[in-house]
């Protein structure tokens, strides 16, 4: 993330961020060739950057910690483009206690 000459940071970022929410709808990925194809709303419910909702009882979340980095197909808003594949880290993993997303966890990339 740049600094700004202020000391601001973040803006950079989440302007990466908008551009993701303007052409992605949602992604994919799967953990293991074991494991099912998991596959979420990309979701813009954070100031620090986008994420998913996960319920909290899915087991995706027995197998993602902070820090992963997992190679995610991002889905297009236009179905006439095609899918980017793209490698997306785990920034945060925050459990919602109250709200319509409660028993939800926020997945933040």
């Amino acid at each position: 993330m740049k600094q700004t000459e202020n000391g601001e940071k973040g803006r950079e970022k989440r302007s990466e961020h908008r551009k993701i929410l303007d052409q992605y709808f949602s992604v994919e990925f799967s953990i293991s060739k074991m494991l099912p194809v998991y596959q979420f709303k990309i979701r813009d419910l954070s100031p620090s950057g986008i994420g998913i909702l996960v319920n909290e009882s899915s087991a995706v979340l027995e197998h993602i910690k902070i820090n992963d980095v997992l190679e995610m197909k991002y889905n297009p808003k236009d179905s006439s483009n095609l899918p980017e594949y793209l490698k997306t880290e785990i920034r945060h993993i925050t459990k919602i206690e109250e709200g319509k997303f409660k028993g939800h966890y926020l997945v933040g990339m």
